[in-house]
């Protein structure tokens, strides 16, 4: 390679790095870009139409997947931290086109860490390791709760008294025994039921451990899912920390002809690692085995697109193939370039359209407060197309806003927004209740919303109501304001938030868009669109 080529290529990666570009690894060998398909609303899918797709399946925040295979139907569902209603479980018949069918956990119970998706005996469970919050029922441990029917009723959780464990996968034995396996190369015995653990936690596994020369955030093992599969229990897992450098996330895996061991350790591992800056996807791990529609095998895990940890983790799908020793492997490199499509499945639309005239009720399925008290739902009135959302607290930090999850490195959003005279609204892009930004006012000034706290107030001369847009093109971040939706004025502050993410902030969250409403009173919000760039 020529010096010329080489320093071109130092300068693109950098630039990937800095600013969010495509890396080099995103082209094709004759070097033509890959790019997505766009599905609604310009929002990008993974399905490319022609027998292939390239990742992300599920763009944005969509960590920690947990996927179960329910004969020819597939559903799957993420960590929702503090956003509720949460753990939303989604439908697909070919493992990359999916759709929301029900939110399963209505009541704020902590902050959600990587759930477990089940069926046995022909009932659903999810068992959920949660974070104690501020709020009232929190508390950090696990729970579970159970359904007959996938589109619920879900039961009430039930605590089951875990508080030193994350990441429970749940593995039935030779025996016909229930366990939960758990971080840190330990297990837990259930009952036959599922609901309650009958035994101490007790420690089964020694994970393998990487080079000590390898940049990684910390060993943390995590993330344990059994699959059995011919003679033997395969025991996936992740190591090397979920975020901090995008080199140390990654999958290792183990097997024992047992649920009570001993385990062997893969002779390949790690399976999946990134390697260089370069590559599309970062930090890649926690990945679950599935089966796909035809008999053959994937794996899905989660990894931070290039440049963009503000969209936080999404959800990849990787080949998986079998070896005549009896262990598996993973295909598709690091992902950036397109794969066929696993066969037999049946497409379906992938997704939803986001933007929302509130004639129908879309609250949990695309809506959720962060970090809602008991009552908070009750703050939502739908009327004829409008929706009305009493003001609490003082700002975001203290209001519990509305957000959203989206796919899209560039996008827009729009609202009208009314307020009474002791409110104050207005559009954000929230992290989190100490760092977040946007727009808001009241009927005198607006009010900017920057590193998580209010600055500037200049005059409003719109009084009570206008029309707002929200612009964020790669982290770039403007807005626009109208009286009237035909004329705009672009408002004379811009952002940058390319460092709204874990690795300034921590807690593992995305950068949403969504509204508020604060002060007394109440906000009336009219025809939310979403246009992806």
């Amino acid at each position: 390679m020529s010096n010329t080529r080489r320093d071109a290529l130092k300068s693109f990666s950098l630039g990937a790095l800095l600013f969010g570009a495509p890396a080099v690894a995103n082209a094709t060998p004759e070097n033509k870009p890959v790019t997505w398909a766009r599905g609604i609303e310009n929002q990008r899918k993974a399905d490319l139409g022609d027998g292939r797709f390239l990742n992300p399946i599920m763009a944005g925040d969509h960590p920690d997947p947990s996927i179960l295979k329910d004969g020819a139907d597939y559903y799957m569902t993420f960590s929702t931290f503090d956003a509720y209603p949460g753990l939303i479980i989604w439908h697909s018949k070919d493992l990359i086109n999916w759709q929301p069918i029900t939110a399963a956990l209505t009541r704020n119970i902590g902050s959600v860490w990587a759930p477990e998706l089940i069926k046995h005996n022909g009932r659903y469970y999810l068992y959920i390791p949660t974070k104690k919050t501020t709020a009232p029922d929190s508390k950090t441990t696990s729970w579970v709760i159970w359904a007959d029917d996938i589109k619920g009723p879900w039961s009430d959780p039930i605590d089951l008294d875990l508080p030193a464990h994350i990441d429970p996968g749940h593995a039935v034995g030779e025996d016909g025994s229930r366990w939960l396996f758990l971080s840190g190369g330990d297990r837990v015995r259930l009952s036959d039921d599922g609901l309650r653990r009958i035994a101490e936690p007790e420690h089964v596994y020694d994970p393998w451990r990487y080079p000590d020369i390898w940049d990684v955030e910390g060993f943390s093992p995590e993330g344990p899912k059994v699959t059995r599969h011919g003679d033997f229990f395969y025991l996936v897992l992740a190591v090397g920390g979920t975020a901090g450098p995008p080199t140390g996330h990654m999958v290792i895996a183990a097997r024992s002809k047992s649920i009570n061991g001993p385990w062997e350790q893969h002779p390949r591992n790690p399976l999946v690692r990134t390697t260089s800056l370069d590559e599309k996807w970062w930090s890649r791990g926690h990945a679950t085995l599935v089966e796909g529609p035809s008999g053959d095998w994937w794996g899905v895990y989660h990894g931070y697109e290039n440049g963009l940890w503000t969209l936080g983790r999404q959800t990849l799908l990787a080949p998986v193939t079998w070896s005549n020793d009896g262990w598996f492997d993973f295909g598709g490199g690091d992902l950036s370039q397109p794969l066929a499509k696993p066969k037999g499945g049946t497409p379906q639309d992938h997704g939803f359209a986001l933007s929302d005239d509130f004639s129908k009720d879309k609250y949990g399925i695309q809506w959720n407060f962060f970090n809602p008290s008991a009552d908070e739902a009750k703050r939502i009135r739908r009327d004829n197309g409008v929706l009305h959302l009493t003001a609490t607290g003082e700002a975001p930090s203290s209001s519990a806003p509305l957000i959203t999850v989206v796919g899209d490195p560039a996008y827009e959003i729009e609202m009208e927004i009314e307020i009474d005279d002791g409110a104050r609204a207005g559009l954000l892009l929230f992290y989190d209740q100490k760092l977040y930004c946007g727009l808001g006012f009241d009927k005198d000034r607006f009010i900017t919303h920057q590193y998580g706290i209010e600055r500037g107030r200049p005059a409003n001369p719109y009084g009570k109501r206008m029309l707002m847009r929200l612009r964020n093109d790669r982290h770039i971040v403007s807005f626009h304001t109208s009286s009237n939706g035909v004329t705009w004025k672009r408002f004379d502050r811009g952002m940058e938030v390319s460092g709204y993410h874990h690795n300034v902030r921590g807690g593992f969250l995305m950068l949403k868009p969504g509204f508020y409403a604060a002060g007394t009173g109440e906000a009336r919000f009219k025809n939310f669109k979403y246009r992806a760039l």
